[in-house]
């Protein structure tokens, strides 16, 4: 049986950093550690995404042990392909290391493909914990799917587990010949307990909030979260809007982000004469709270390259009714179509508009919808995470 657990990721992130805290807390007879292959993020970079500098402004390496691996890369970068990470410090640790539960985020590195084998070679337990969804998959040619999955065959070889997060990712496995016996439920999670308080005590100031934002009191506004960037489609929710204002609703929107497509959303705003559009800029961590509580519902307009949409996690601990595309990620999971929310068919604005309106017009509905979403949340936590790895350890 492992000893300890070893987290290997490409650079800090600030959804991951409160679980490696609570691992590290939760699972006590066991030593916890995390190896980083880049110190990306930590010193304010350019988000070629976001196009702004992003410095994170909540601890992200506290609470637990870390370590960051030299990258010997000729091009490093996390930007740059599988080459931009190649930490060959890897092996001489595993070869220090006790028998350990290494949990592997992904394949796309080579870096990560020398923990997954070497790692196994050297006597350890591998747990791969990727995100790569059905929907996306499908759209791949014939050739990009035989190829994947002779891969993955290959890969699953030297793999005790894969941590599936979510509906789609499951299926993405089972697509690709993974055994079930080898599948552990670990679910893509935020920090519940710290954003359910926050929404605690900042509801009771909502209107304040709306104030101190400049969001019009009378106005229902929707929220979107995420980069200005195609897959995320921001001027489908735009041209949601339109079609509601010109039927007199009072309706608004919160696109809390940046990216390249600000120019665009501008142009059209100006156009189209929008009231009570919003376009923030990009809103670091400490901030994010105050613009889901001051909203009334959350939409995510995403493609399949939405592999799963961690900020719909988000709102839903805000007790948020949320509207997704049919083709994010997380879909299957989050939404439940007239319980807490709406599912839509990618690209259809005329039923996102429908869905959008029956919320803003219905306060009961949009009530208990947000009601519905944060009890469906709290089963999407760092706990289930853990109980998967707890699985994992104990020989599932």
């Amino acid at each position: 049986m492992p000893t300890q657990i070893i987290f290997l990721n490409t650079h800090p992130i600030q959804y991951f950093a409160p679980l490696y805290k609570k691992v590290t807390s939760e699972i006590k007879d066991k030593n916890v550690k995390v190896w980083y292959c880049s110190k990306h993020g930590l010193e304010g970079e350019i988000d070629k995404q976001f196009g702004v500098s992003v410095k994170w402004d909540l601890p992200i390496l506290e609470g637990y042990q870390y370590k960051f691996l030299k990258n010997s890369s000729w091009k490093p970068s996390i930007y740059n392909g599988f080459w931009g990470l190649f930490n060959w410090e890897i092996l001489k640790l595993l070869r220090k290391e006790p028998k350990s539960l290494i949990i592997i985020h992904g394949w796309n590195f080579a870096s990560s493909l020398l923990s997954i084998i070497g790692g196994k070679l050297l006597g350890h337990k591998i747990a791969i914990r990727g995100e790569a969804p059905i929907t996306l998959e499908r759209l791949r040619s014939k050739k990009s799917r035989i190829l994947k999955g002779a891969f993955l065959r290959f890969l699953s070889i030297f793999v005790d587990h894969f941590f599936y997060i979510g509906q789609n990712n499951y299926e993405y496995y089972i697509s690709y010949g993974i055994s079930k016996k080898k599948l552990i439920f670990t679910p893509y999670a935020v920090d519940n307990e710290r954003f359910q308080k926050e929404y605690q005590k900042l509801n009771l100031e909502k209107m304040q909030l709306r104030q101190e934002l400049k969001l019009d009191p009378e106005v229902i506004y929707t929220l979107y979260s995420g980069k200005y960037i195609e897959k995320k489609h921001p001027m489908d929710l735009l041209l949601a809007i339109t079609l509601l204002q010109e039927q007199g609703i009072r309706i608004g929107a919160v696109l809390m982000g940046e990216g390249a497509l600000r120019p665009q959303l501008e142009a059209y705003i100006r156009e189209k004469n929008l009231s009570n559009i919003h376009l923030t800029g990009f809103i670091n961590q400490n901030h994010i709270s105050k613009y889901y509580t001051a909203s009334d519902l959350f939409v995510m307009c995403s493609d399949e390259g939405e592999t799963w949409g961690l900020s719909t996690n988000e709102a839903m601990n805000f007790a948020l009714p949320i509207i997704l595309y049919n083709a994010v990620g997380c879909c299957p999971n989050l939404v439940n179509d007239n319980i807490n929310g709406f599912s839509v068919d990618k690209h259809d604005i005329t039923q996102l508009a429908n869905a959008i309106k029956q919320i803003c017009i219905n306060h009961d509905l949009r009530q208990a919808q947000g009601k519905n979403s944060l009890k469906t949340i709290n089963n999407y936590s760092y706990n289930q995470i853990i109980d998967g790895i707890l699985l994992a350890i104990n020989g599932k």
